[in-house]
């Protein structure tokens, strides 16, 4: 079974961060893993359950401070996840007896040779997460588009192969230790372990360090990634790559990379789910006689009749000229919102044909104004 991961390293924050950028970092991550956007994918379930469950105890104080005392294993209310017995961080054992708090550590110290400790401490690790921000351009997101670009991220030492020693020698066993990666202090009746400083918990110490890697056992490299985007994804949503991440400790898997995607403003199209919006202007001429128009789509232009009459601010949805929706072949629509634009210079001919056709009409003509004129004569009567 893989191991728990730290409640601050699942949020992505530092220990001392505060409750309102727990809050924030809880929000985006949630955006980013919700099973919603990522469906038939068990992972993102089980990333989602673990999110939720650092939430809720770094989010109450309480559970938070018994956490950053204890760390997995509360005795309070027994979040026990991370192995060892319920008194915290720190396994203990009472007179000899490998644990009392735990059955697991009692089965390790009577018939493993108290080997439990040591096999939590070199258990398999999954890779780091890694983030990228991917910015296209607004049609790009809404007809889908195939993209490459770098990463930068620790991979496995090829000289050394991932263990830091020098070719030809191997890491040998902590002497602090024994190999178990941790320190017993006993006080009394009472045994304390803690993690071995010499060796960091792995329970190795490297004399002949690897020189390409300096004994880490990761160089960085860049690598070049391409990603399949889907037509109609929107702003801020991400893609997961599944073990694009860094790779694990000791075996563990890699770990995902997350690319938000980021999409460029449109020059004349506005986005509202699936559907585009679209301010479109028409001559005076045209709203009152009517006419055909040259309406531009994301596929091209399309003609489009507008009828007489036609008042400002009118909308028009032009059936499936939207944008594609996510994991399906239908569309949105186009809505286009009309805006009748009035002449600001006449010459004296325009001038006086206006004012011959504005002598020929009459308040019925004119149902806003009519109207509008009904409802003071009411006021005042």
């Amino acid at each position: 079974m893989a191991e728990k991961r730290d409640y601050y390293e699942v949020l992505g924050v530092s220990k001392n961060a505060t409750d309102d950028e727990i809050k924030k970092a809880y929000r985006k991550k949630a955006k980013e893993c919700h099973p919603d956007l990522h469906p038939n994918d068990e992972e993102a379930v089980k990333r989602f359950a673990e999110l939720n469950e650092a939430n809720e105890v770094l989010s109450d104080p309480d559970k938070r401070a018994r956490y950053d005392q204890f760390g997995f294993n509360d005795p309070m209310s027994g979040m026990g996840g991370g192995g060892g017995n319920p008194f915290g961080g720190a396994d203990f054992d009472f007179g000899g007896m490998g644990g009392m708090g735990s059955m697991g550590d009692i089965f390790d110290q009577l018939f493993n040779g108290g080997m439990g400790s040591r096999t939590r401490a070199q258990g398999p690790v999954q890779g780091n997460d890694l983030r990228y921000e991917l910015r296209i351009t607004f049609e790009e997101a809404a007809k889908g588009c195939e993209k490459s670009f770098e990463i930068s991220r620790n991979e496995v030492c090829d000289t050394c192969k991932g263990n830091g020693a020098k070719p030809g020698t191997k890491p040998s066993t902590c002497a602090a230790c024994h190999g178990t990666g941790q320190i017993r202090t006993t006080s009394g009746w009472m045994t304390m372990a803690r993690t071995c400083p010499t060796c960091g918990g792995s329970g190795k110490v490297i004399t002949d360090k690897c020189a390409g890697c300096g004994g880490t056992g990761r160089v960085r490299r860049k690598r070049t990634v391409t990603v399949k985007v889907p037509a109609g994804i929107d702003h801020g949503q991400t893609i997961i790559m599944n073990n694009q991440g860094e790779p694990g400790l000791r075996g563990g898997p890699n770990g995902d990379l997350f690319i938000t995607v980021s999409v460029r403003p449109h020059k004349i199209f506005q986005r509202d789910g699936f559907n585009l919006l679209l301010e479109f202007p028409i001559s005076f001429v045209t709203a009152a006689l009517g006419g055909e128009v040259e309406v531009p789509t994301l596929s091209g232009p399309v003609k489009y009749k507008i009828p007489e009459g036609t008042q400002p601010g009118t909308e028009f949805r032009i059936k499936g000229a939207g944008i594609q929706m996510l994991r399906s072949s239908g569309k949105g629509d186009l809505i286009m919102k009309v805006k009748v634009e009035i002449p600001k210079r006449l010459n004296n001919r325009q001038k006086e044909l206006l004012r011959e056709f504005e002598g020929t009409t009459s308040d019925r003509e004119y149902e806003g104004r009519k109207s509008f004129m009904d409802r003071v004569k009411d006021l005042f009567s």
